[in-house]
């Protein structure tokens, strides 16, 4: 076991013969005659943190760390990956916070944990956002399609430490690497991207109920200006007596929904408008009378808001549970 302080570990291509501990220790060292280390030549640093710079080429099967920092930590070509135990706060890096401007479109990232790795990739690329940390000299090159392994090796070993909520974000790296890989067909790439927009990979609840809000709006739209008729359909009952009496045999009719012609936003139609979408939101039929139009409207409301309600709590899930 190695506990330090104040220390940067290169382990690229060690070799171990027993299983290994990386650690840092939060108090200072004592020497055997019970006083304390001196550390004033550390007196400059900001804290005592054990970063790890490289576990290139280690076989990581038997390798546990515990509260070392992997923000500039590269993984790539690591062994057995995702056997590797992080233990306490192991700290990785994050993406670029705030906004920011790639040409005239703003451009903002939810946060998540990031490889290092995928930090020097996307710097390196010609329409990149600023605050993506550049590769240091000797940290070598690699892509989505070497780094989309590193992130699931990763998710696996916090799955296996029932860190549920941890390994969510390694998930999403691996998505997006799939995402940006060129080896993948332009179907599946074109499925990813919709399911990166609608929910974040099923991880991002705010994502998918900013668009079943907005798919409510127009549908609550469409229906007060084309779906809810402009007069409730009357039954009808038309009937023959016979001329000597007896039973008489009425017959039902509903008038055809008539499309609207005068005033269409009103509080009224409104509330039947909104009656109809929330309905739709929870797959259920209002029984309201519609046009063929509002008919359709509805159709693709009850397919596509429970779908989005479905992906939001989906995206909760992911990251409470245990």
């Amino acid at each position: 076991m190695l506990r330090l302080r104040f220390t940067t570990v290169d382990l690229a291509h060690a070799v171990f013969e027993y299983p290994l501990t990386v650690a840092a220790e939060a108090d200072p060292f004592m020497l055997p005659s019970g006083q304390l280390v001196d550390e004033q030549a550390f007196a400059g640093a900001p804290d005592a943190t054990v970063r790890m710079a490289s576990l290139r080429g280690v076989d990581a099967a038997h390798l546990v760390l515990a509260d070392v920092d992997l923000a500039g930590c590269l993984f790539t070509g690591t062994v057995h990956l995702d056997q590797l135990r992080l233990e306490g706060a192991c700290i990785f890096d994050t993406v670029p916070p705030a906004v920011h401007w790639r040409g005239w479109r703003p451009v903002w990232f939810t946060q998540r944990r990031t490889l290092a790795e995928e930090h020097h990739w996307r710097a390196s690329e010609p329409s990149a956002a600023r605050g993506w940390n550049v590769a240091v000299f000797g940290a070598g090159r690699v892509g989505p399609l070497q780094l989309a392994p590193v992130y699931r090796a990763l998710r696996k070993a916090f799955e296996d430490g029932k860190h549920e909520p941890g390994a969510a974000d390694f998930y999403y790296g691996e998505m997006e690497m799939r995402r940006h890989a060129d080896d993948i067909p332009r179907s599946e790439r074109s499925l990813l991207t919709a399911c990166w927009a609608l929910s974040g990979y099923g991880l991002r609840a705010s994502r998918a109920l900013g668009w079943l809000a907005a798919a409510v709006l127009v549908t609550i739209v469409l229906l007060m200006g084309f779906g809810i008729p402009q007069d409730s359909p009357k039954q009808e009952a038309t009937g023959t007596v016979p001329p000597g009496g007896g039973k008489v045999t009425f017959q039902i009719e509903k008038a055809d929904p008539q499309n609207p012609t005068g005033e269409r936003f009103t509080g009224e139609r409104f509330e039947d408008a909104l009656n109809v979408t929330l309905n739709s939101v929870v797959f259920r039929s209002s029984g309201q009378d519609l046009t063929t139009t509002g008919t359709y409207i509805e159709m693709a409301s009850r397919v596509t808001e429970p779908v989005l309600l479905g992906l939001a709590v989906l995206a909760v899930r992911n990251r409470v549970k245990r």
